[in-house]
């Protein structure tokens, strides 16, 4: 098992949670998780027990991708989160949320989330240039790629 730990900029652990390690090849780390009981996400409304989450880390890329599917592996959606590249020493995996997300729809229209709270956390932090264009990027990356339907935007039912 491997211990996922998002943090936020100053530090402090925001979520945990335990996933099973389904492949590492080259900078790409592929986790496999489920929830083991219903959640109300904000954004994401109700997510039931037993969904399944494939999540993409790579240590060298500024964002990771989850593909929340139900049991039976039907594509539910995609979350990306923008992040400082993960660390990961064989059991814990660890990394900085820095609070842009990707909302990605089942039919893979997508919506930029929580810019006004990356932009207020900017200011308190004081996240230096290289930071804020590293956010930028990965953002203009993961557009490319949804819309492209490029790896890992693709629908693995079919």
């Amino acid at each position: 098992m491997v211990v996922v730990r998002a943090r936020k900029f100053d530090g402090l652990e925001h979520r945990r949670w335990s996933a099973r390690l389904v492949a590492q090849e080259g900078s790409l780390i592929i986790l496999d998780a489920s929830f083991a009981k219903e959640v109300q996400h904000d954004l994401l409304g109700t997510i039931p027990k037993d969904t399944v989450s494939l999540e993409y880390y790579w240590l060298d890329r500024w964002y990771n991708v989850f593909r929340f599917s139900g049991p039976a592996g039907e594509l539910r959606n995609y979350y990306c989160n923008v992040n400082f590249p993960p660390e990961f020493d064989g059991h814990v995996l660890s990394y900085v949320d820095l609070d842009v997300d990707v909302l990605v729809n089942s039919d893979y229209s997508y919506s930029v989330l929580d810019e006004e709270e990356f932009e207020a956390n900017a200011a308190t932090y004081g996240y230096p240039e290289d930071v804020r264009r590293n956010v930028r990027a990965a953002l203009n990356e993961l557009k490319m790629l949804i819309e492209s339907r490029s790896f890992p935007f693709v629908d693995r039912t079919t």
